[in-house]
């Protein structure tokens, strides 16, 4: 394992990625978009790739059983990470799946013509499109909550508006273009006082803080291996285990039955009834190493420092007078941007050339881009490799992009 104890020496090292073909240190803030990976993460999906690999839940063989062991252990341990129990985990190919299952097993089991879906206006499109195609197959209805002057979900809105008819809130916890953390803890407290289940997309939440089920109270988790610095392809759902247990599969096959006979088929018991086929075994593995590798750093001392960073940068762009800053100051983790003039687009290319990376577009949430009156923004995310050194590339690029449209 190579995960430090503390942050009190250059993580960087961890991360092989984070340097160019010519050796050069790579200003990676995209993030958000996708994790780089350390080097423990890589190791122990190559082991699991390479000298462990055998198939999982199915072999009488010694290695399978071994593989098997090792795959139900990623399991609980991932639930340990947001407070769970390793039977409340479904492995998923990713956040976006996880919401589809949601959407497609509960959802389609439970709401009905004349229900109401409660969302937000900053929601990633993986948080709308399921829930527009269930409503759709379904005849519920979808309100959405605006947001305050500062780019929150506006839960005082939002409890005005909700009332017995709506069956399923579904926010993100964290959003993915502003950084605004949700009062996830009183936006539970408000859907289950009308009795509705509540789902938190923690896709951008579980990189950057310590996140409890239990203690959110929450019915629906959903988060991505790739955020986390773990391997992409894989991700999880947390569900509250009665839920599990009362949901209909949504896809058939190897692994997810009991008994099968073409007169009827029988199921086998959450989780595995919603994990049909040969799963994603080298990635589980990966998945947890990722797990113990920022358990190891501390989420609660990452966010420190990615705040230090954030208030950094928000201080030197809203200093600049062209510049408009999108999201509260306490955002998590990211920092989106407008520059008069300047396409978010042109301003990544010309980045790109001095080794900074950045995202620039409308990350998958083109409701919220209309929202906030722009076609796209340009976005910074940090993680735990993250300096300051990446700061003062960005502010650099910025300075000499400015130069070339003749800003300065």
């Amino acid at each position: 394992m190579n995960a430090p104890a503390s942050l009190t020496r250059d993580l960087r090292a961890d991360f092989p990625g984070l340097v160019t073909r010519e050796g050069e240190p790579w200003h990676y803030l995209d993030t958000a978009a996708t994790s780089q990976k350390p080097r423990s993460v890589i190791d122990a999906m190559a082991r699991a790739m390479g000298e462990d690999y055998a198939t999982v839940h199915r072999g009488v063989y010694s290695r399978s059983a071994d593989m098997t062991l090792a795959y139900e252990a990623a399991r609980r341990r991932i639930a340990e990470l947001v407070g769970g129990s390793e039977n409340e985990i479904v492995f998923t190919r990713g956040a976006t799946e996880a919401i589809n299952l949601a959407a497609n097993s509960w959802g389609r089991a439970n709401l009905k013509a004349g229900d109401r879906i409660l969302l937000s206006q900053l929601e990633h499109h993986s948080n709308i499109v399921p829930w527009q195609m269930v409503a759709e197959a379904t005849g519920a209805q979808i309100d959405v909550i605006p947001l305050t002057d500062d780019h929150r979900i506006d839960l005082d809105a939002a409890e005005a508006m909700i009332s017995s008819e709506h069956k399923l809130v579904a926010l993100a916890h964290v959003s993915n273009v502003l950084g605004s953390v949700l009062d996830a803890k009183r936006a539970a407290d408000m859907a289950h006082g009308v009795g509705a289940n509540i789902l938190l997309d923690g896709c951008q939440a579980v990189p950057h803080m310590p996140v409890n089920v239990a203690a959110l109270d929450c019915d629906f988790y959903v988060f991505s291996a790739h955020k986390l610095y773990g391997p992409t392809g894989i991700g999880a759902l947390w569900a509250r285990a009665e839920l599990l247990e009362a949901m209909p599969p949504w896809e058939g096959g190897g692994s997810m039955i009991d008994r099968v006979t073409f007169e009827k088929t029988t199921y086998d018991a959450a989780p595995q009834r919603f994990e049909a086929g040969t799963p994603a075994i080298t990635e589980a593995i990966a998945f947890a190493a990722a797990v113990d590798y920022v358990s190891e750093v501390g989420l609660e001392q990452m966010h420190e420092d990615e705040a230090k960073l954030v208030a950094k940068l928000r201080r030197e762009l809203t200093a600049m007078n062209d510049v408009t800053v999108f999201g509260p100051d306490d955002s998590a983790g990211i920092v989106s941007f407008a520059i008069d003039g300047i396409h978010p687009h042109d301003l990544g290319t010309i980045l790109d050339e001095a080794n900074v990376a950045i995202r620039a577009g409308h990350h998958c949430a083109q409701p919220l881009m209309d929202y906030l009156g722009v076609p796209a923004t340009a976005r910074a995310s940090f993680g735990l490799y993250s300096t300051q050194a990446d700061v003062d590339a960005l502010l650099e690029g910025i300075a000499r992009t400015r130069r070339i449209f003749g800003k300065d």
